[in-house]
């Protein structure tokens, strides 16, 4: 006798909606995430996407200010075990919050927050990181004097990476 409740094949999965992974995949788009895993009735599908150098502008009135930005990510690409490297031992690193884009001026064509060898006061705006299109201003935890600035302007960074070296 056999189960009717059994599937006639045990190796026989959930059929796949592709219509649910197109919903999975828009939300993954709507939100900024980069990955998103959903598990429902026995059916389990992860949707992830690869983020892109591709520079986004603070003010939509100068999308052209950064096009030619865009040329700029291959060298970047092409070397991730140098930005990977820790930061120098001397100073203190002022660490992203978040994933986003980092912008060292508060607008294409402005002068930079600040450049190497600036001195600082605690709670002054090193860069930004804009995460779903909102701006986060990255303050210095401290007093000091800038010794190294660790990304580029447009530069897409992951929670936790270095960005500015404080002494």
């Amino acid at each position: 006798m056999s189960n009717p409740k059994a599937p006639a094949d045990p190796v026989e999965a959930p059929a796949i909606d592709a219509r649910l992974v197109r919903k999975i995949a828009d939300i993954l788009k709507d939100t900024g995430l980069t990955e998103i895993e959903v598990e429902h009735a026995g059916l389990k599908i992860r949707v992830a996407r690869e983020l892109t150098a591709a520079p986004v502008n603070y003010v939509q009135a100068a999308a052209p200010a950064y096009a030619p930005a865009a040329a700029a990510p291959a060298p970047v690409a092409a070397a991730p075990a140098v930005e990977a490297a820790p930061a120098p031992a001397r100073g203190d690193a002022v660490k992203s919050p978040m994933v986003g884009t980092a912008y060292l001026s508060p607008q294409p064509g402005a002068d930079a927050f600040v450049k190497v060898g600036d001195t600082v006061n605690a709670g002054q705006t090193l860069l930004i990181v804009e995460a779903m299109k909102t701006m986060n201003p990255i303050q210095a935890p401290k007093a000091g004097k800038v010794v190294e600035i660790l990304v580029a302007d447009a530069q897409p960074v992951e929670f936790g990476e270095p960005l500015v070296v404080i002494e």
